[in-house]
């Protein structure tokens, strides 16, 4: 076997290269662009196809340099933290209560169904353990985290599974999240006329560029005035800012014994300083203007989709799906039925229960998301549909506080509960 070690700016360019494509394949697929299929996943994939025959067909392996991919994030979420004005957050406060009450649900139903079909297959527990929210709403870094618990409880090649399922999962909610609530919608909203704005868009900047702080956010502002300049200048001026200090709140987290993820310090600035300076009114051109003027919206929304784009892009190629070729009969069994059990409980669940209304339909994309694989992908999921149809607010608040501050510790919380009762 071969390796192929690619450094960060190689990972970057193709990365980029990989969204590149995937817009290209947008453009031209009408199947994309109908169920919301976010560029940087039909590109990325693409991309991890060919490693995928590289490592099959020339037994080249080929690894890729992760950080600027995790660079790339935590600049995304800091634009999201940005975005988190509590006056709009006190609007979502039922919302926010129902889909936490919905994400102990899923988990619930995640190690639960697992391991009842291990049980009617007869094979080890654990193995449904491991391809349940370890790797569903856990992700890769849950089931790397588990990887030595499950092994030394006698699961052989814990991590592997883990590892596998997680990639699977990954795939899946990137995929079923657009179709599932583009179908959601059709179905059930379009009385409400809310069907796509009739002005002409490039289906291919679907989560990526949609511009959503406002209802004008669709209007394309193409100019070389050096003030236009100077804004985007200043949005991410004020993405590094708090991506710095947002390092030395995660170091303080981090001394609390509890589990955060990396890019919640720097979330959790950008919300403090959108509510505080925010707030704090200034002189500009002899006028007293409102402090949350200092903070260009748009423009920062614009650089974090960017940079979201350019993560799911890298993190899209990186996926090593030769790890799906070792899934075993109960393994792919337990998988399928994970991704029915998802559809189900979306569409049956999770969308009366949000209100059925345009945000429960884009809330159901996030949660496909971040129920089967990453917040990432949760965002780019409800980037989609919200650019084909029109963008909503509270979505975009809810699923990050609930993938940064509760996802990682009720899952482990639950995840330790299963373990016990085995």
């Amino acid at each position: 076997m071969t390796h192929l070690d690619l450094n960060m700016i190689q990972t970057a360019g193709i990365g980029a290269l990989a969204l590149i494509v995937g817009m290209a394949l947008t453009r031209r697929i009408a199947f994309l662009q109908r169920f919301c299929i976010p560029s940087p996943v039909s590109g990325g994939i693409l991309f991890s196809l060919l490693t995928l025959a590289l490592y099959g067909w020339f037994h080249i392996e080929i690894s890729f340099d992760g950080t600027l991919r995790d660079t790339f994030m935590l600049a995304f979420f800091t634009s999201v933290g940005y975005q988190s004005d509590l006056k709009v957050l006190k609007q979502g406060g039922k919302a926010l209560l129902i889909m936490l009450g919905l994400l102990v649900l899923i988990i619930t139903l995640q190690n639960l169904m697992p391991w009842g079909i291990t049980k009617l297959m007869g094979v080890n527990p654990l193995i449904g353990i491991a391809a349940g929210s370890v790797s569903m709403a856990g992700g890769h870094g849950t089931a790397g985290g588990f990887a030595e618990v499950l092994e030394n409880m006698g699961l052989q090649g814990a991590g592997t599974i883990g590892m596998a399922a997680a990639t699977f999962g990954l795939i899946a909610g990137s995929m079923m999240g657009g179709p599932l609530s583009e179908f959601i919608i059709r179905k059930k909203l379009m009385h409400e006329q809310m069907q796509a704005k009739d002005e002409k868009i490039d289906p291919a900047m679907a989560g990526i560029e949609s511009d959503e702080a406002s209802p004008m956010g669709r209007a394309k502002r193409i100019s070389s005035n050096e003030q236009e300049f100077q804004q985007y200048a200043k949005a991410c001026y004020w993405i590094l800012l708090a991506m710095a200090g947002g390092t030395l709140i995660s170091w303080l987290l981090a001394k609390t014994g509890v589990t955060f993820p990396s890019y919640f310090g720097a979330l959790l600035l950008a919300a403090f300083m959108r509510n505080t300076i925010g707030y704090i009114p200034y002189r500009e051109d002899g006028k007293w203007v409102k402090g949350d003027k200092q903070f260009d919206m748009d423009r920062i929304i614009s650089v974090g989709n960017i940079c979201l784009s350019l993560f799911l892009g890298m993190a899209m190629i990186s996926l090593r799906l030769w790890e799906l070729q070792s899934l075993a009969l109960p393994l792919v069994v337990i998988l399928a039925s994970q991704v029915v059990m998802m559809i189900l409980f979306v569409y049956f669940v999770a969308f009366p229960l949000l209100g059925r209304d345009y945000d429960a339909a884009v809330l159901c994309a996030g949660f496909c998301g971040f129920g089967l694989g990453a917040t990432p992908n949760a965002m780019a999921n409800m980037s989609a549909v919200c650019y084909k149809y029109h963008y909503t607010v509270k979505p975009f608040l809810i699923v990050p506080i609930i993938g940064a501050m509760f996802d990682d510790i009720i899952n482990t919380a639950i995840i330790t509960l299963f373990l016990n009762l085995l």
